[in-house]
């Protein structure tokens, strides 16, 4: 269903009806009407004309493709807009945002929400106001922060807990795995704080908002939600810092394995030098070589050569160049 309407009947609760049906019929402040519309449909932008009953800019604002966490009062209303998980967690959808939106036009008695992918936790919401836990567009827009939070705070939590253990593998046999761990962590924190907080300074200017559908509870779980994005805006921070920190130190990690294999290539290098200018002064095919016909002349050059490689070898030992 990807248009539907859900109005307050006088038992309290919300019950489905036709959205134009329930846009014209809103007569009485007392009554609350709130209307979903999927905004991938293409009649979205002219139902929205014809039965909206808003501000052109609103409705422009509501069916825009690319938007930010924001709230704005617009004549005897607002425009909210904020971001979410998707509902299928699909974090790809072919290169678009981690964090889908959801634009809410709230004024009183009436409340209409576009998003243009289905939103983690709209099922919640839409129960809570048929069982009249939802009464106003100030009870609404609450409950939507405050699912919002609860939906990105584990995430965030996640992101944090990755980070720790990445922390603690910091070995050369799991820096591979590490680096790609890490990297997919700073990656995700960066692209969830673009939009956690410009969410709390929307949440906070809509809590200072002075219109009469906002009552204090309402308030008071707006602040609480905005609290909640400033301290999952410092979580991310942090992620990102101590990402980039563990980044340096996986980097410093292999220049210095980097460095001891190059001296360990440079010592062996060192130990064959006079060996190999030996052995070449050897096999020169010139006559004049002494002891060239001798039967033991091999052997001695055998124990020669090895006496030159355990005294070179020994010298690096004692000069401690083995350790690095």
């Amino acid at each position: 269903m990807n248009r539907w309407a859900l109005e307050l009947k006088k038992d309290g609760k919300g019950h489905e009806v036709d959205a134009a049906e329930a846009c014209s019929a809103r007569k009485s402040p007392a009554i609350f009407v709130w209307v979903h519309l999927d905004g991938r449909e293409q009649d979205t932008l002219q139902w929205l004309q014809d039965h909206g009953g808003m501000p052109t800019t609103v409705i422009y604002a509501l069916t825009a493709m690319e938007t930010r966490p924001r709230s704005e009062a617009i004549e005897d209303g607002a425009l909210i807009n904020l971001r979410g998980p998707a509902a299928d967690d699909d974090k790809s959808k072919n290169g678009e945002d981690t964090l889908v939106s959801i634009r809410v036009w709230v004024e009183q008695g009436r409340a209409i929400s576009v998003s243009f992918h289905p939103l983690k936790g709209i099922d919640k919401l839409v129960d809570q106001m048929k069982a009249g836990e939802i009464k106003d567009p100030g009870d609404l827009v609450s409950h939507l922060a405050m699912i919002i939070t609860k939906q990105v705070d584990p995430v965030i939590s996640d992101l944090a807990d990755l980070v720790d253990e990445c922390e603690l593998r910091l070995e050369p046999e799991h820096a591979f795995e590490t680096r790609r761990r890490i990297a997919t962590a700073r990656s995700d924190a960066i692209a969830y704080r673009r939009f956690v907080a410009p969410q709390r300074v929307a949440l906070t200017q809509l809590a200072e908002l002075d219109t009469p559908w906002l009552e204090d509870d309402d308030r008071l779980h707006l602040r609480e939600a905005a609290d909640r994005f400033a301290r999952m805006a410092e979580d991310l921070e942090a992620v990102r810092e101590r990402s980039a920190l563990i980044h340096e130190q996986l980097t410093d990690l292999r220049s210095e394995q980097l460095e001891k294999r190059a001296l360990l290539i440079s010592i062996v290098a060192l130990i064959f030098l006079p060996l190999t200018f030996l052995t070449g002064l050897l096999g020169m095919n010139v006559d004049g070589i002494p002891d060239a016909h001798e039967p033991w002349a091999f052997w001695a050059v055998v124990a020669f050569c090895v006496i030159i490689a355990v005294v070179i070898t020994a010298w690096f030992a004692f000069a401690r160049w083995f350790k690095g």
